[in-house]
């Protein structure tokens, strides 16, 4: 089970597929699927839109906390976890269900754990000194899902942003914005309020084929469950992969010198520096010679500029310099609730998608398609 930021789930699920993995189920927040001792390792490494990836051991009914804990003890705890193994419940959550206390659900779990495993070692305490078992549980309409964290550190943590902005969007997030819209990369891409250069970083490494998460480590990779050589060939595949070859036009701006010098230093740290122009420059002076270019941003919100006024007039330089670049498609996510009035049009899409807790919308103005256009102009001549 891989949870993703809400309003995900489809950019998720093609990720997975795309992987050769069978899709089972599409929750709210979350994509379950079906695979090999290899999927652990693959969906680790080269997925990019996800937070995570769970090993689902049990999946159960539960209205009283007496049903939770049998439900917990039913399951086969040491064909997982060793008899040394550090185990805890690291997160609960639950949504329209009868129970609701996430602390009583993390002790029932754990104590429910301890009795099953107590059963087959035949020890009454457990030094807990081996290797992580993290587990989540997640409780929707009084469906328990227990999953073993076989990731650690969420997956949006690729390693190399050393250095962030005030609020930043989370690199997973990044790829999805990405990912939802047509941009290829022999297309442009611009960022004019790039920060500390999160989505022009995630365009070139997906642009180069770089999988988000080949330079960095696993809980899992000391489990038996999923054995190192797994982790080995997901990483060679990886590497494999990699094509730094690719001409690519992604440029990220942003008035503040320091965030600028921030963003170089992250894409260098993400081994796609020379893939990407930053530059200091206001959205005001936004402008590329080219056609059929994207713009996708994260412009602030308000809460990073105090009057509103300073807002709406960031927002109105924004349109006119989009205005202004024929043939452009511009992909905006905000918390701004007057952007799309301010842009001068209706966006194609707006698709609802929570940054954290906060509800933000991705506005979608496409602009033509470059074969298209092409055609219409000469059935114009014709």
């Amino acid at each position: 089970m891989a949870p993703c930021h809400f309003g995900m789930e489809a950019v998720l699920k093609k990720e997975i597929a795309g992987l050769g993995y069978e899709i089972v189920e599409v929750m709210d927040g979350r994509v379950i699927f079906a695979g090999g001792e290899e999927a652990v390792a693959r969906a680790n490494v080269f997925l990019r839109t996800a937070e995570r990836v769970l090993l689902i051991v049990g999946d159960f009914t539960a209205t009283t906390f007496d049903e939770l804990f049998e439900g917990i003890r039913a399951i086969d705890w040491p064909d997982y976890i060793p008899s040394d193994g550090k185990f805890w419940v690291t997160k609960a959550a639950s949504v329209k269900s009868k129970l609701f206390s996430p602390s009583d659900i993390q002790s029932i779990t754990k104590k429910a754990m301890v009795e099953r495993m107590k059963q087959t070692y035949g020890v009454e305490w457990f030094s807990e000194d081996g290797d992580s078992y993290p587990l989540r549980i997640f409780i929707n309409k009084d469906r328990v899902l227990v999953g073993l964290d076989t990731t650690g550190e969420s997956l949006h943590k690729r390693g190399y942003r050393k250095l962030v902005s005030h609020a930043p969007l989370a690199e997973n997030l990044a790829a999805a914005l990405i990912m939802l819209t047509p941009w290829k990369a022999d297309r442009i891409l611009v960022d004019p309020f790039c920060g500390c250069g999160t989505i022009p970083i995630e365009a070139a490494m997906m642009a180069a084929h770089i999988a988000p998460g080949a330079g960095r480590e696993f809980t899992a990779e000391t489990w038996d469950i999923a054995p190192r050589k797994t982790w080995y060939a997901a990483v060679d595949e990886a590497n494999d992969m990699v094509d730094m070859s690719v001409s690519t036009d992604i440029q990220g701006y942003d008035i503040d010198d320091d965030m600028i010098r921030s963003a170089r230093e992250n894409a260098a740290a993400a081994g796609v520096g020379g893939m990407i122009h930053f530059q200091r420059r206001p959205v005001s002076e936004l402008s590329h010679p080219k056609k059929y270019g994207f713009i996708v941003t994260n412009p602030p919100y308000g809460e990073r500029i105090g009057e509103k006024s300073e807002i709406a007039s960031v927002y109105q330089e924004l349109a006119e310099r989009y205005a202004a670049l024929d043939s452009w498609s511009a992909y905006v996510i905000t918390g701004y609730p007057d952007a799309e009035k301010i842009m001068g049009r209706k966006a194609n899409k707006n698709r609802k998608i929570y940054n954290g807790m906060m509800k933000t919308y991705y506005y979608c103005f496409e602009g033509p398609k470059p074969g298209k256009a092409k055609q219409e102009r000469q059935d114009a001549r014709t």
